[in-house]
């Protein structure tokens, strides 16, 4: 099978969050299983040296874009079996930034140019993957033009929702413009939405199927409570909404062969390992050092959908407590405001770390006793997956891909992978996050949860086989 993902971020080249990793890791494991697989994204001006000298140039055309041509030069990578496809404009991203103010005629020109390219590359594929509101058009201007062109017309579509709230809403003349779309195309039951064009929407009306990425939040976002004012379309699209899980990829997030935490550690000598990497941590972080302390971590971008208005109510019992807290993230001025303001009047205790270091991210993974992911919704989440392949017990609130992934610990059975709470308020968070500390100090329960959690696998290659299933459907 031929398929074709195309996306705003693919990681290692550019990439903000979740979205970069999955495109990072999803077509590999799609090409491991046989299929030949195509990846189609922007040229950003923040592509490290070392990628733009594995590129080679192929060729260039002119893109439409409504009554104007734009230069569209096309750049190729192969790696691990994927072909990856770099659309190249300097006006629209020559420079460092993913995304900026004159969003959709850059998104609408890398649209049309993911399409165009398609012949000139003798590359005709069954499957087109769209990924979130920026490839949201690419099934509208499938059926409004491109399909009358025979090599067009089989093409299938699949459209992935990362995260709902994020939509993509612009003024219908503009929209109307740069894809070349009569205002047929602009009734309430297509993309219209409140008086806007809604890109995201336009994806859940044209593909021929829509995922999300995870079974739960598939669910959630087909009601009023989760639905982001989408929920009625979305549950008219029932039959062909399906939630597949996401995975993480075990060669970056390993402790057994991760080079940019202090101590590698297995399943074997996790016990010392995580101890050392814990002190290490504490001593580059000015924290006392104290193996036995137990370590929460949270590593986020620091907004209201993670559940941070949890975490700002409750932080003076938090901070009451004999644990440390680290945290790593960017985000809203009153989080990190927060953050800081606790981390100076409790400086033994709390560590504020408000920037992004993918290298501070894996190293408090690896010493951190507890991860505290309390989610207001969380389509998916990596963090929580991360953090048990690295013996990190997680604590989540019950909600999207935190409720499909962790389960949580009962101490009779013995089963479970971590701590979890269903009501959206800071006093259950805290029962629970006293909970997790009290079976800290129980090292013989700890160990075998801390092995749990460990053995867990969420490695990609059972997603894609979910993916394949889905477009053989299709």
């Amino acid at each position: 099978m031929k398929i074709l993902m195309v996306s705003s971020e693919v990681a290692p080249y550019a990439k903000t969050g979740g979205l970069g990793d999955v495109l990072g890791a999803l077509p590999q494991a799609l090409a491991a299983a046989g299929n030949e697989v195509a990846v189609v994204m922007p040229k950003y001006g923040c592509i490290k040296d070392e990628y733009l000298k594995q590129m080679c140039y192929k060729f260039f055309i002119y893109v439409p874009l409504g009554w104007r041509n734009k230069y569209c030069g096309v750049f190729e990578i192969i790696k691990d079996g994927v072909t990856y496809y770099f659309v190249d404009n300097e006006y629209y991203f020559g420079d460092p930034y993913l995304y900026k103010w004159n969003d959709l005629e850059r998104f609408a020109f890398f649209d049309k140019a993911a399409m165009e390219i398609l012949k000139p590359l003798d590359f005709k594929p069954d499957i087109v993957h769209c990924h979130d509101w920026q490839t949201g058009m690419i099934p509208v201007i499938l059926d409004a033009y491109y399909k009358r062109d025979e090599f067009y017309r089989d093409i299938k579509t699949v459209f992935t929702i990362h995260n709902l709230k994020y939509q993509g809403l612009y003024g219908i003349p503009a929209v109307s413009d740069f894809y070349s779309l009569h205002m047929g195309y602009f009734t309430s039951d297509k993309l219209e939405f409140h008086g806007c064009a809604n890109l995201l929407k336009a994806g859940i009306v044209y593909a021929n199927t829509v995922t999300t990425v995870s079974p739960t939040y598939a669910e959630e976002i087909k009601t009023p409570e989760g639905g982001e004012r989408l929920n009625g379309l979305l549950f008219a699209r029932s039959n062909s909404l399906r939630g597949i899980l996401n995975g993480i990829d075990y060669n970056e997030y390993n402790p057994r062969h991760d080079d940019l935490i202090f101590e590698k550690y297995n399943l074997n000598n996790f016990s010392s390992g995580k101890k050392k990497n814990k002190m290490a941590l504490q001593e580059q972080l000015g924290l006392p050092v104290d193996g036995e302390k137990v370590m929460i971590g949270l590593v986020s971008r620091l907004v209201d959908q993670k559940g941070l208005d949890l975490i700002a109510y409750a932080m003076d019992e938090l901070m009451s407590m004999d644990i440390q807290f680290v945290v790593l993230g960017t985000g809203e001025e009153k989080y990190e405001n927060m953050f800081r303001h606790h981390a100076w009047c409790n400086p033994s205790k709390l560590s504020a770390n408000i920037t992004f270091s993918n290298e501070m991210a894996h190293k408090i993974y690896a010493a951190c006793d507890l991860f505290l992911m309390p989610s207001m919704f969380e389509p998916c989440g990596l963090g929580q997956l991360i953090a048990l392949s690295y013996g990190a017990i997680p604590v989540v609130r019950e909600t999207g891909g935190l409720k499909d992934t962790i389960r949580s610990f009962n101490e009779y059975t013995g089963e479970g992978n971590g701590f979890s709470f269903a009501p959206y308020n800071p006093h259950d968070m805290m029962f629970t996050i006293r909970r997790a500390v009290d079976f800290f100090s129980k090292k013989d329960i700890w160990s075998k949860l801390v092995r749990h959690a460990m053995k867990e696998d969420f490695s990609w290659g059972e997603s894609a086989k979910k993916y394949i299933e889905l477009y053989e459907s299709l």
